[in-house]
């Protein structure tokens, strides 16, 4: 198990939800967790549990994250912090479409050209990049999410190029709907709110599912690289078609999203 061959990792969003989930299994693993999260109250929860050490800061902060790593050896990198707005690009403004950059791709790639280096230079390593579906499928709204996920994709593709050579191992795991907070703070209602529309009488993977397949990409022999790993709802299928018609100044949308 490549576990054995790794002594750190560093996970970002670590404060809830699937980043949580994450860096708790890679430390119940034995490695030395390094979490990454705005959320200093979180962090110190997290840290109590099962002993994941904090680094409170913001990802796209280009020179905090800088000085937050520096000086660490980290053999396994999880990019999981994100964050989706909606809206279609019709609706959306300067700051949604800023941050959401900002967070979900310009953060793992600076974090990538920090840490890859040490990477190669021990022969050892695993980049674990934490997509969505919405990088592979199109449905409606959400244009900045979309893109910035579908990106990443391209950053995974593009990072196997740049390691080429050494035993750096790199991940793509790719999320449909998980049962996190992420609605409840996309839309800015409650979370139960959010719960009884997007979760109550659905089955829904857990975040301990999403670890569950970091836990097995990382776990893999040493000479076996896990490219990508598309985790859906068995209930859940992407895609479908709509048609336009026009009648007068009006136009019907038929089919699904």
């Amino acid at each position: 198990m490549a576990f054995t061959d790794y002594k750190t990792a560093l996970v970002t969003g670590a404060s809830g939800g699937m980043g949580w989930a994450i860096a708790e299994r890679l430390r119940s693993k034995g490695l030395t967790v390094y979490g990454v999260a705005r959320n200093e109250e979180k962090l110190k929860e997290l840290q109590d549990l099962c002993g994941v050490i904090p680094l409170v800061g913001d990802v796209s902060d280009t020179e905090a994250l800088t000085k937050m790593v520096e000086g660490l050896e980290i053999d396994v990198l999880v990019n999981n912090a994100g964050v989706s707005r909606p809206g279609s690009i019709l609706t959306s403004n300067a700051y949604d479409i800023d941050e959401q950059i900002d967070v979900n791709l310009r953060a793992g790639l600076q974090l990538c050209r920090l840490l890859l280096p040490g990477m190669m230079e021990r022969d050892r390593g695993h980049i674990v990049n934490i997509t969505s579906m919405a990088g592979h499928y199109e449905f409606g709204g959400h244009i900045a999410y979309h893109a910035t996920k579908a990106a990443m994709h391209t950053v995974s593709r593009q990072l196997r190029v740049d390691a080429f050579g050494r035993r750096v191992r790199v991940t793509e795991v790719s999320p449909g709907r998980v049962e996190t907070d992420i609605f409840a703070k996309v839309e800015k209602i409650d979370p139960a709110e959010a719960n009884r529309k997007y979760y109550e009488g659905f089955e829904i993977p857990q975040t301990s599912d999403i670890a569950d397949a970091v836990e097995y990409a990382v776990g893999a022999p040493q000479y076996v690289n896990i490219g990508m790993i598309e985790l859906l709802p068995t209930l859940q299928v992407p895609g479908g078609l709509r048609t336009g018609k026009r009648v007068g100044d009006d136009v019907i949308l038929t089919g699904n999203k």
